[in-house]
């Protein structure tokens, strides 16, 4: 498990941008929202991340998204899911897709992902890409 504490101390090393804030902002709303396609271990850091920096000013998302999350993470039911679809899909829409990648990027760069907790390494279970190749034809000699 990780540890609020050390990603904390991670985002005071490594202060984020107003931009990057929008997007831990975002990604937090993706993970409510259950659309968020990180690993769990991912998930929890990039939830802790989002603690850590929610009240840092965004360049485009503000408070009034910040008491939204707060009020859903609390109570979370089925009215409330159709709500964080809405600004999650919205909060997407107002941040562009490459400060978005040059967000994740950066987090990647800087060790989030690897922070060490009291016994055990936080170590992203992603894999890298392979390149596709197409299958050659099976022929099968009977």
């Amino acid at each position: 498990m990780t540890d609020l504490t050390q990603v904390k101390a991670w985002a005071n090393e490594h202060p984020l941008e107003p931009a990057h804030v929008d997007c831990a902002t975002a990604v937090m709303l993706k993970i409510l929202d259950g659309k968020c396609k990180m690993n769990a271990i991912e998930k929890e850091v990039m939830a802790h991340l989002y603690q850590a920096v929610k009240h840092r000013p965004g360049l485009k998302i503000g408070e009034e998204m910040d008491q939204f999350i707060a009020e859903a993470v609390t109570q979370l039911d089925d009215e409330l899911r159709d709500q964080i679809y809405e600004k999650r899909v919205l909060a997407e829409t107002m941040i562009s897709r490459p400060v978005m990648k040059a967000f994740k990027a950066m987090i990647r760069q800087k060790g989030l992902f690897n922070l060490d907790t009291a016994n055990e390494k936080v170590v992203s279970k992603r894999l890298p890409r392979a390149k596709f190749k197409s299958p050659q034809p099976m022929l099968r000699s009977f």
